[in-house]
């Protein structure tokens, strides 16, 4: 199965272009493709984005602090943005065929790392934190490379995740994390005052009563009071409304937005749901658009008339006389089935008029089954794999002169088993999303949720039946106890 992981690194380098160079350069890694380069002289900032193989990339982001560390030296670095490092923040991002549980993993391997490789000390942040303050990326920051060289050898809240408490002398420290995607939004002012920026920013980010995924700043950018943000969930907030509340805050102080821009790359969608909230078109769906439906017809994934191009490979791949795709892998598709319906009904009854007392969780259940779908995609070839594991152990532990065959068989078998347990669980978690839709969504698309349902049970049923026919074949006692233990309570 490919992965495909986003790593969108931020550097204290924003106005030397052979340093940016440089850097990126290094980073040239086999099997990583560079999207986007960002130099930002007054925040003296740049911002790399890459995507690649989880490996690969996690290479070149390594390659890439060090290269930084070597040409940046924040003792002479002054600029509009606040940083620690000269390599400030290293976040990965699910896109294909990975989990944000895959990225945390790439997030740990490459902090500890960056500290055998080059001594500069590294912190987790956002799904990768280990205690709850540092999941805040503001929190770690606070006081900038000068306070953290200061306060980093007495203070334990300043205690490093991987390396000594003490920064590197010219590099300082990196913050390394896993995340959703992010869009970095600022909005210029029409007016130098600063203060207002802040006061805008302080009123629109989350942390101090304003909008939910919401981070802001105020900052002087060319003669400009910016109010800069960063928007962590933008299916959440969109970036429309973030945009009219910074607006109407504005205008509190006789001010008015004189433009915005994206720092970095923007997800289509984004933009799509821009569109729909400032014209205001009825019944609107990316679908629509012109090139979204090219895409889909030209890259087989919609048949002109019908749906049925997009699926008929996998149901032939089921057909098919081989061992894999099986019911392991059916059972994943059927609980990723539900959970898109599920988002599907709730995304259509969000923002509507008569459901606007329910957005709040309408929004939070959108956001938990776009994720469970994600991963109960990725277990579709994941299950598929296991198996395949089982059948190369039972195959190893023939030519085994060692006596070492029950010991790979039992570790694959578990395997085979950790996957349909993991989909029952998920797909149990869809159904319970599915049930609270009910009452707070369209009951003319009660059907829908109806469908939902049938197949997270069918999902949970069949996941089970995968679990159950694995545990008949191990000999590891506690493990087989302790699994249909937790399978006992996600019968149908």
């Amino acid at each position: 199965m490919s992965t495909l992981v986003e790593c969108v690194p931020n550097f204290s380098e924003g106005r030397d272009k052979a340093v940016v160079d440089a850097i990126v350069e290094a980073m040239q890694v086999k099997g990583v493709y560079l999207l986007d380069r960002e130099m930002d002289s007054d925040h003296n900032r740049c911002v790399i984005t890459l995507v690649g193989d989880r490996d690969a990339i996690a290479e070149a982001a390594i390659r890439g602090v060090g290269k930084a560390s070597e040409l940046i030296d924040l003792t002479k670095h002054q600029g509009a943005h606040p940083r620690m490092g000269a390599a400030d923040v290293v976040p990965f991002i699910p896109i294909e065929g990975v989990t944000l549980e895959d990225c945390v993993a790439i997030a740990k391997h490459v902090g500890e790392e960056i500290w055998k490789r080059f001594q500069i000390p590294t912190y987790l942040y956002e799904a990768a934190a280990r205690t709850p303050e540092r999941t805040n990326l503001e929190n770690i920051r606070r006081g900038q490379f000068e306070g953290i060289r200061d306060d980093i050898a007495t203070n334990p809240a300043r205690k490093p995740d991987f390396g000594e408490a003490k920064v590197h002398p010219t590099a300082g420290a990196t913050v390394v994390g896993a995340r959703k995607a992010l869009i970095a939004y600022n909005v210029f002012l029409n007016t130098p005052d600063v203060d207002i920026a802040k006061k805008v920013a302080k009123a629109v980010r989350y942390s101090s009563g304003g909008l939910r995924y919401v981070k802001g700043a105020g900052f002087s950018v060319r003669g400009l009071a910016q109010v800069s943000m960063n928007l962590t969930d933008f299916e959440q907030t969109p970036i429309a409304r973030v945009f009219e509340y910074v607006k109407r805050e504005a205008a509190r102080y006789g001010v008015a937005p004189v433009s915005s821009e994206i720092v970095g790359l923007i997800p289509k969608k984004a933009l799509e749901q821009a569109a729909e909230w400032f014209l205001q078109v009825e019944n609107f769906d990316s679908s629509l658009i012109l090139e979204n439906r090219l895409a889909a017809v030209m890259g087989g994934k919609m048949a002109v008339g019908g749906l049925r191009a997009g699926v008929e490979p996998f149901i032939e791949q089921l057909s098919a006389p081989t061992a894999t795709p099986g019911g392991g892998s059916a059972s994943a598709a059927a609980g990723a089935m539900a959970a898109g319906l599920g988002a599907m009904v709730a995304g259509m009854s969000r923002g509507k008029k008569a459901y606007l007392q329910f957005e709040p969780q309408l929004s939070d259940a959108i956001a938990q089954l776009n994720r469970l779908r994600e991963e109960l995609k990725a277990a579709i070839d994941a299950d598929a794999e296991s198996y395949n594991s089982v059948m190369k152990a039972y195959k190893d532990a023939k030519a085994s002169a060692d006596g070492d065959g029950d010991r790979l068989i039992d570790a694959a078998l578990k395997l085979a088993t950790s996957v349909p347990l993991s989909v029952a669980e998920k797909s149990r978690e869809v159904a319970g999303l599915v049930a609270g839709l009910k009452p707070i969504s369209n009951p003319n698309m009660a059907s829908d949720l109806t469908v939902a349902a049938a197949l997270a049970r069918a999902a949970i049923e069949g996941a089970l039946a995968n679990v159950e026919i694995n545990l008949q074949s191990l000999k590891d006692e506690k493990f087989v106890t302790e699994t249909r233990k937790r399978a006992a309570g996600l019968g149908v």
